[in-house]
């Protein structure tokens, strides 16, 4: 693979309740353990970041295949659902929920759309055979 972006950040403090910084200084925020796994909350968090990340890398590979389909997505969007939880062997796994929305096409084909954008989208191709990963189109 011949790399064409590298992304640079530096997590600080005591891990998921410290800061975090991009080398470029555009993600610059304090992280924080949700009140549901026993912290303070207040902040995002590593699956939140994750979740927003995997969301927009999708979205964008969902508008690639629709146009090399020659098809119009109009006003879609994708959610991303990202769990933690413990894995049974002493560690923690993430589940991924992804949401589709193409409210102009046709559910059948809105999610052929999806299910090549999960083929493309390096976000699915990372975590392929890793994390369950579930893509769903929904109607609205």
């Amino acid at each position: 693979m011949t790399t064409i972006y590298t992304a640079e950040a530096l997590a600080t403090g005591a891990g998921r309740n410290g800061h975090v910084r991009s080398s470029d200084g555009l993600l610059d925020l304090d992280v924080r353990v949700p009140t549901e796994m026993g912290g303070a909350g207040g902040a995002p968090n590593p699956e939140m970041l994750f979740a927003a990340g995997y969301a927009a890398c999708f979205h964008s590979a969902l508008q690639g295949v629709a146009r090399a389909a020659k098809r119009e997505l109009g006003d879609s969007s994708v959610g991303a659902r990202v769990g933690i939880g413990p894995n049974g062997s002493g560690g923690y796994g993430l589940t991924v929920h992804l949401e589709v929305v193409v409210p102009d096409l046709p559910h059948d084909e809105a999610q052929a759309l999806a299910d090549q954008a999960h083929q493309v989208c390096p976000y699915s191709n990372a975590t392929r055979g890793n994390i369950e990963v579930t893509v769903t189109v929904t109607d609205d």
